[in-house]
């Protein structure tokens, strides 16, 4: 069995591993969406928790188009940029509705989809993957003082098996609070983007 500590040094140099799709891995050329499902699967494998999950199905980018956060493919193929969109909605599904993730795609949608646009689609991924990027190490340093101040709480606790199972779940509260508040605030946002729409 893993010590508390292993399990700390896993899960930093798992977040450190996470890596997103670089626009230079999407082909150039516009995709079937078997293409495009398997491509996602291949890229986004390592992101997976259990191995049956399923990163897109053909159900999924259907219902996608149908709900206005992905344009509808050209004759059956889907652009690099549907692609981009897919890997942006892989990411959000797992905190947002999908109400919420439409309204916050909508620009790019509108805006960055075409051509024409002044800012290519890959351009903004790869320019929001670098701000990603550089939240990776105070997101370290967020986690190891969370691990420190949990792994110091229920020092009255005796048995050495209860103290370490105690700490352990006040690691996870800590964590699940952090995500809790930024679920929050990007709720809030999307509320206010909303509302905006609607003045």
């Amino acid at each position: 069995m893993k010590s508390n500590e292993e399990r700390l040094q896993d899960l930093l140099a798992y977040v450190d591993s996470l890596t997103r799709v670089h626009p230079s891995e999407i082909p150039g050329i516009d995709l079937y969406m078997d293409q495009v499902t398997t491509f996602m699967d291949e890229h986004l494998a390592g992101t997976k928790r259990r191995d049956e999950d399923k990163i897109l199905t053909k159900t999924m980018i259907n219902n996608y188009s149908k709900n206005n956060l992905l344009p509808p493919s050209v004759k059956k193929k889907y652009s690099k940029e549907h692609v981009l969109l897919l890997i942006f909605i892989y990411y959000f599904k797992s905190i947002l509705s999908i109400k919420d993730i439409e309204t916050v795609l909508a620009p790019l949608r509108d805006k960055y989809f075409s051509d024409e646009a002044a800012l290519s689609l890959s351009e903004l991924y790869t320019e929001v993957c670098k701000l990603e990027k550089s939240r990776i190490k105070p997101l370290s340093e967020s986690v190891q003082e969370a691990y420190e101040s949990s792994f110091s709480a229920f020092s009255n606790i005796e048995d050495d098996a209860d103290q370490k199972e105690l700490r352990l779940f006040a690691f996870i509260c800590s964590l699940s609070f952090d995500v809790y508040l930024k679920k929050v605030m990007i709720e809030k946002i999307i509320d206010e983007l909303s509302a905006q729409k609607e003045d």
